[in-house]
């Protein structure tokens, strides 16, 4: 029996638009189809009379009726993409989102700025050694916190050739995920080092780490208050791993409290720090900071306008 893409398409919009907006089950179904068909996402408008061939129904039809139980799309087709990098998913790992990016990004600017001030110094010290000897700099070093599938560790690391990143979670299975994702092509590619993840709890760790000081400290912890869950749909309650997204109303910023003190072990005098935040709770993040001693500090917005990430550093 054939299948035309264009009604494949068309069917499972209509199937999906009651769990989402229209809009966006389209744009499900279209990446649906290029990832399990192959095809483009204009193939079924340029060429409407496309079948789609019969080795592929199955999987389609496996993978449609997942997301009809709100399934989010990429833990269905397994992985996703950000900063430019395909990560692989599971339940076991919280969905990378778009907004995290912004904090990467910011946070990939400062270590490229530390890492070409200290080749400058290095240039410096070398035409200066004495017996012929250069001094090499040290490399970056970053740390990222609740790391979960390791997408800000990797990121930062590809993005920053010979920087050293140590990436920290509680979660044994979340770790598995992040020491897998396969970068290897990319790493040879760019001369960069692959993330050291270490198995430890953020919240009552932080004595115990005994790898060194860093240049950047970055997070993304868990920050939405179980009041807000009210707020979300079902395909992120039912699928996503709660310990990687939820708080207390009774204390929504234990852990923002936590990296503070991560940052006051281990960030250098000179480091920077950046966190992601809950945007209800910009400015009381911020204050934490500051009473953690860290006078410098700023709050910043998302490209929705929204309080997205608090930056902190130990220095004025």
């Amino acid at each position: 029996m054939s299948l035309l893409l264009k009604d494949f398409i068309s069917e499972c919009t209509a199937s999906l638009t009651g769990l989402y907006p229209e809009s966006e089950a389209y744009a499900m179904v279209l990446r649906l189809c290029t990832d399990l068909i192959g095809v483009q996402s204009y193939t079924h408008l340029i060429d409407p009379g496309f079948e789609i061939p019969a080795r592929h129904i199955p999987s389609l039809e496996t993978a449609v009726a997942r997301l009809l139980k709100s399934e989010p799309l990429q833990y269905v087709l397994g992985h996703t993409e950000f900063c430019g990098l395909d990560f692989h998913v599971s339940p076991a790992v919280l969905i990378p989102r778009p907004e995290t990016e912004e904090i990467v990004e910011l946070a990939i600017q400062k270590a490229l700025r530390i890492a070409k001030k200290g080749i400058g110094m290095q240039s410096a010290a070398t035409s200066i050694a004495e017996n012929g000897q250069s001094v090499d700099a040290e490399p970056v070093r970053i740390l990222d916190l609740c790391t979960g599938s390791g997408c800000i560790a990797w990121s930062m690391a590809l993005s920053v050739p010979g920087s050293e990143v140590v990436a920290v979670d509680l979660s044994q299975d979340a770790l598995n995920i992040a020491e897998n994702q396969d970068f290897s092509q990319v790493l040879r590619e760019r001369h960069a080092n692959a993330p050291l993840f270490v198995k430890a709890d953020v919240l009552t760790d932080a004595e115990d780490f005994n790898h060194g000081k860093f240049d950047i400290v970055i997070s993304n912890p868990p920050y939405v208050m179980d009041s807000q869950k009210a707020d979300m749909r079902s395909n992120v309650l039912e699928y996503e791993p709660s310990m990687a997204l939820f708080v207390s109303d009774s204390d929504p910023l234990v852990f923002y409290r936590a990296v503070a003190h991560w940052a006051k072990l281990y960030l250098k005098d000179d480091g920077f720090g950046i966190v992601e935040i809950n945007d209800i709770l910009g400015p009381q993040t911020e204050k934490l900071f500051r009473e953690c001693g860290f006078p410098r500090t700023e709050l910043n917005r998302d490209f929705f306008g929204k309080f997205r990430s608090v930056r902190f550093a130990k220095q004025q």
